[in-house]
């Protein structure tokens, strides 16, 4: 395996356990709070990746998984779905987006805010971390790392950016381009390639969907996606054809499954969708994914060399 350094100064305490393991985290909006209990089981069994890439809201549980915040992990996909600036069809109509984004990933970390994020664990961790976003202008699949997050605004404008879903979040800007959600990138939504393009040969992947679960052609929106994205067609083709690219990678992490280089985490229950906001169900999703994280997790060790 290829070695994978920070230029970030790594603190002895928070080196990696697992430095020959790549931790893959999907997306899938409020469905990823299953992955939040995931989070918090990797952290109390102290097992660090030497990698860890994540794409739309994987990439906030990239950032809560690297400052070592298990209880931020949960409050992020659940306690703050209530909080009353999260987001709705108000915000929307204000061109904020149907989850207020801005406030959502770049105001909720800050020191006296509802969510304060621990950027100097971040910064001081030894693993390498990869953002996945798409570029509007090109269609360009790109992954930040850690180099380039010298601040917090740096990093959480990152994850906004792989976070933000087309047509329900207005795109965000960075150094003059425009970027959306990573799930459209060539992954589809599981950053496989960042990992195997750092030369990582061995992966835990944290999944959003049940196993077997594959997409399908969204061909009822084509005419609207294509019409929507006029500015920025390379957006509009992306939603037309993810479907395909997200079936592939599925069935390279089956395969790496198949061949013991993979070990995948797959919600066994999916009862909400990407959208959910009621805190409840998202406190009970949160609970099911904390069990069954808690009955795999010696699996995991095994698997990482623990």
């Amino acid at each position: 395996m290829a070695e994978v350094e920070s230029s970030v100064g790594a603190d002895s305490d928070l080196a990696p356990t697992a430095p020959e393991v790549a931790l893959l985290f999907e997306g899938g909006g409020m469905r990823a709070v299953h992955t939040a209990g995931v989070v918090e089981t990797l952290i109390e069994a102290e097992i660090h990746a030497g990698l860890v890439a994540g794409i739309s809201a994987g990439s906030t549980h990239l950032a809560n998984y690297l400052s070592r915040d298990a209880v931020r992990a949960r409050k992020s996909f659940v306690e703050l779905a209530g909080d009353p600036n999260f987001g709705n069809w108000r915000s929307f109509a204000r061109g904020k987006g149907l989850f207020n984004a801005e406030y959502i990933y770049e105001q909720t970390g800050l020191p006296d805010q509802v969510l304060p994020f621990d950027f100097h664990t971040f910064a001081a961790s030894g693993t390498a971390a990869r953002i996945g976003t798409f570029r509007c202008s090109d269609g360009e699949t790109l992954f930040w790392t850690e180099d380039d997050a010298a601040t917090m605004p740096e990093l959480m404008k990152m994850v906004r950016s792989s976070s933000t879903m087309p047509v329900w979040m207005p795109p965000v800007l960075i150094d003059g381009e425009y970027y959306v959600d990573g799930a459209l990138g060539h992954d589809g939504g599981v950053p496989l390639s960042a990992a195997r393009d750092a030369g990582y040969e061995k992966f835990l992947v944290v999944l959003t969907q049940p196993e077997g679960f594959r997409k399908v052609p969204p061909r009822r929106l084509t005419p609207f996606y294509r019409s929507y994205f006029r500015r920025f067609p390379a957006v509009g083709e992306a939603l037309l054809h993810r479907w395909a690219l997200y079936n592939e990678t599925l069935d390279e992490i089956d395969a790496l499954e198949e061949a013991g280089q993979a070990v995948v985490f797959r919600p066994e229950q999916v009862k909400i969708r990407s959208y959910e906001r009621k805190v409840d169900r998202l406190a009970e999703a949160y609970s099911l994914g904390r069990e069954q994280a808690r009955r795999e997790v010696d699996l995991w060790r095994e698997f990482c060399g623990l």
